[in-house]
């Protein structure tokens, strides 16, 4: 499978990031994609950008270096009910919106109330994609938190970082192979996606497309393959409610 685009990368606005937008492009341009996303961190996120930021990105051309950008946030998951640092009037203006939970912005519970977060925010109709879905210091329910991103056609992301031994969250190998295993019984559909804070790290699979094919995962429930696939699940492009879908 070629991979045509990476929909979670982080930039200098980010605050712990390295890369401005411009370098970012053109190496993704230069790896070869059709498309990448820059998400910045929600302005929870310790030395982030704040709303303002995000309410100026319309300044910002949709076609760099020969590819398409879109632009949004990784916004952060506050609480138990699934509520986010961003207001909605931004989220809606946004390409893309990414929902996560981190330290900094959420404590970790217990395996019901973290899966209640999840679930809220897959629930809502703004939020495209869930962010590593795999640190066992948040532990969930994945076949609750499967069968919610299918019936609200949301996106689950299988996060390269995460899969890296130097990364700091927990057991998530083990958190993702559970994970991919449900995708594959519910046929959801799943995003690989790199977390870049550097720019030669945009589009890296080396730990996530070995983890497919060791899986035997099927390849039509990753979207990397396709650009109009992928916007399928986007609420600023889809005129698919997700109720629907």
């Amino acid at each position: 499978m070629k991979n045509l685009l990476d929909s979670h990368t982080h930039t200098l606005a980010s605050g712990h990031a390295y890369n401005t937008i411009t370098e970012m492009v053109q190496a993704a341009s230069r790896k070869g994609l059709s498309l990448l996303a820059i998400t910045e961190h929600a302005e929870m996120m310790p030395g982030s950008c704040n709303n303002i930021y995000f309410q100026n990105l319309k300044v910002l051309p949709h076609r760099m270096a020969g590819i398409e950008v879109l632009y949004g946030v990784e916004a952060n998951i506050m609480n138990y009910a699934g509520e986010l640092d961003v207001p909605e009037r931004i989220l809606s203006q946004l390409d893309v919106v990414i929902a996560s939970l981190h330290l900094p912005c959420i404590k970790p519970g217990t395996r019901e109330v973290n899966t209640q977060a999840v679930l809220r925010a897959i629930e809502n109709p703004l939020v495209d994609i869930i962010g590593h879905p795999d640190d066992g210091r948040y532990p969930l329910d994945y076949e609750k938190i499967v069968s919610a991103a299918r019936e609200h056609h949301v996106l689950l992301e299988l996060n390269n970082h995460s899969l890296d031994p130097s990364c700091a969250r927990e057991n998530t190998w083990e958190n993702v192979q559970i994970m991919l295993k449900l995708c594959r019984e519910y046929g959801v559909s799943i995003i690989m996606d790199s977390d870049a804070h550097w720019c030669e790290d945009i589009a890296d699979c080396r730990y996530s497309l070995p983890l497919l094919q060791e899986l035997d995962f099927p390849m039509e429930l990753v979207v990397n393959r396709s650009v109009e696939l992928y916007k399928s699940y986007l609420h600023r492009f889809s005129a698919r409610r997700r109720s629907d879908a």
